[in-house]
């Protein structure tokens, strides 16, 4: 199947001495949308494959690295794909935040600055020069300093070695860890051993923000660290309800987890730390936000934004994130999570962005699994080794019932908010009758009220 050249697609034969990459790579930077280039097919859109697949993706990031200004480092991939079964080369270009982008040979020069035009890699008007130059970003986070200077990367070198690759001597040049003036950026600052950024994640008992019942903070170190933490606590939260059929075994978890760690992930790399804010994560008792700091960028409207425009506004932690394989390849994250959850789940705000993903529903013939959250105190008779098959009057218990009890010996201080919204049970009535059984069984007591713990009963302790 072939297709056309478009205003984000530009097709090449072959990778030659002749051929002006550079110009093309830096138009696409200089547009409000980026772009691809593919190596290996005709101007008719007709696949013919390239030879040296591994020596021409190194000649390209060498070319792309070493003549274009300013750096382009976390703005682009080289990819090996397949077409009509032949081996290509897809460049993926984001747009930059350091427009106008140019060769290092001829600086900011109509002969040097290229945009996309159409189909066409254009000269850019020395007017379009100026102008971009006036409103280029200079607050971002590789120009600002670190508020500290003497830093270590005990953390990084870790992060790096676990993917087979070393950090030299120049490691902070080559990641791009030092600001025009030489000094440590916020950068290297955020990927410290140590520094002052906290993430927060929060747990409540209802819908809104009133009754706080865990939070937990993971920072003062990497952002890496930070991250990967992050991530495995809310993995922790994310339950599994199982059924099993004479077939099959169904299993369904309260988020999709692919689309959480997209989300989780995009919130780290692109939030906005010049305003000196870390990304949150909260869990309510029918839903699970994330919020990172910062709007839009100025040339991305939100269509762009669902179609998977990638503008990096950090390019070095992109960069960085995809070295240790956090991130996967630009522009990737959000159609990734439109696979699973729709454009509503996303919330727009003027210094925030904000992610909400609502609770799957737990049908009643499922089986919820104890893979979740220790939230609380596990007071009373419900230690690990306990059983639902062992719990008192377990030959009078229905289905729905056991996935109640599973759910209260993973948190013995859930609330009936939190069961309902898991549960799919509408009424408040429709729960207390499941609880109310339980209780006249002897299976469930409850210690205290408002602030108390469940209690559920084995066999053996009684």
């Amino acid at each position: 199947m072939r297709h056309n050249e478009t205003n984000r697609i530009e097709y090449k034969r072959n990778l030659t001495r002749e051929l002006d990459i550079e110009k093309e790579v830096i138009a696409f930077l200089n547009y409000r949308e980026g772009g691809a280039i593919y190596i290996g097919i005709d101007d008719c859109g007709k696949a013919v494959g390239v030879d040296d697949i591994d020596g021409d993706m190194l000649k390209i990031k060498d070319r792309i690295k070493h003549n274009i200004s300013p750096s382009v480092m976390g703005l682009f991939d080289v990819l090996e794909e397949e077409r009509s079964g032949l081996s290509i080369i897809k460049i993926i270009v984001a747009s930059g935040s350091e427009k106008p982008y140019f060769k290092k040979k001829y600086g900011m020069t109509e002969k040097g600055c290229f945009v996309r035009i159409g189909t066409a890699s254009e000269p850019m008007p020395q007017k379009m020069i100026e102008e971009l130059f006036s409103t280029r970003t200079r607050n971002s986070i590789g120009k600002i300093a670190s508020p500290h200077q003497n830093l270590s990367f005990e953390q990084l070198h870790i992060y790096y070695q676990a993917q087979k690759k070393t950090l030299n001597k120049q490691f902070l040049t080559n990641l791009e860890l030092l600001n025009p003036q030489n000094e440590l950026n916020y950068v290297a600052y955020l990927l410290a051993d140590e520094n002052n950024i906290s993430v927060k994640v929060a747990k409540y008992r209802d819908t809104t923000k009133v009754d706080l019942i865990e939070s937990n903070e993971y920072g003062y170190c990497s952002l890496i660290k930070a991250t990967k933490s992050v991530l495995d606590k809310v993995n922790l939260e994310n339950r599994t309800a199982t059924k099993i059929t004479g077939k099959e075994r169904i299993e369904s978890r309260l988020w999709d987890e692919v689309a959480l760690r997209e989300a989780i992930i995009n919130a780290f790399v692109h939030n906005d730390y010049s305003m000196e804010i870390a990304p949150t994560i909260e869990i309510f008792s029918d839903r699970i936000d994330v919020t990172s700091a910062g709007s839009l960028a100025y040339e991305i409207d939100q269509k762009d934004f669902f179609d998977g425009v990638s503008m990096p506004r950090n390019k070095e932690l992109m960069r960085i994130f995809k070295d240790i394989e956090l991130v996967e390849q630009l522009g990737s994250g959000i159609p990734r999570i439109l696979q699973y959850y729709d454009k509503s789940c996303f919330n727009f705000m003027s210094h925030f962005i904000r992610i909400s993903f609502p609770f799957n529903k737990v049908n009643e013939d499922m089986t919820i699994s104890t893979t979740g959250s220790q939230t609380g105190s596990q007071t009373g008779s419900q230690t690990g080794s306990q059983t639902i098959d062992n719990v008192v009057g377990y030959e009078h218990i229905s289905k729905r019932q056991q996935q109640i009890l599973q759910l209260i010996i993973d948190n013995n201080k859930i609330t009936y908010q939190e069961m309902k919204a898991i549960l799919g049970i509408k009424s408040n009535r429709g729960l207390a009758n499941h609880i109310e059984k339980l209780k006249g069984l002897g299976t469930l007591s409850r210690q205290g009220t408002f602030d108390g713990y469940w209690i559920v009963h084995f066999n053996e302790n009684i």
